[in-house]
Order: C-alpha cells, then sequence, then structure tokens
C-alpha cells in the first residue's frame, strides 16, 4: 500500500491567559494535554482538528499567539 505523505505540517503558539483554578476537573486536564499549567505559560501544539477542539473547550483560558508554516 502507498504510504500518505504528510505534507508540512503546522503549528500553534498558545498561551495560557486564564488560570485553571475553580474550574472543571475535564478544563484543567485539557490544559495538562495542551502542555499548560501556569498563567503566561507558551506551548507549540500541531495545528490538528484534535488540538483545535482542545483549544476550543478551553478558549476562556487560552489564546493563540501565533500560527508558524
Amino acid at each position: 500500500m502507498a504510504e500518505k505523505k504528510k505534507a508540512a505540517s503546522k503549528t500553534l503558539v498558545v498561551e495560557q491567559t486564564g488560570s485553571a483554578i475553580r474550574r472543571p476537573g475535564s478544563q484543567r486536564a485539557t490544559l495538562i494535554g495542551l502542555g499548560l499549567n501556569k498563567i503566561r505559560r507558551r506551548s507549540t501544539v500541531p495545528d490538528t482538528p484534535e488540538v483545535r477542539g482542545m483549544i476550543g473547550k478551553v478558549s476562556h483560558l487560552v489564546r493563540i499567539v501565533e500560527e508558524k508554516a
């Protein structure tokens, strides 16, 4: 079988802007999954639908700083 070639994958830089204190456990776990755990921390994550969904779940606690090609 022919293997699919991956195009140059994009990445996103996500910064935590809000605290996880008094948030549901699933939102805390999502922040940890994104590589965040303190305010103003930044993490570089791949731009995939799964990661976009995670960012959407905690959109009130994070912001996308920049998109790298």
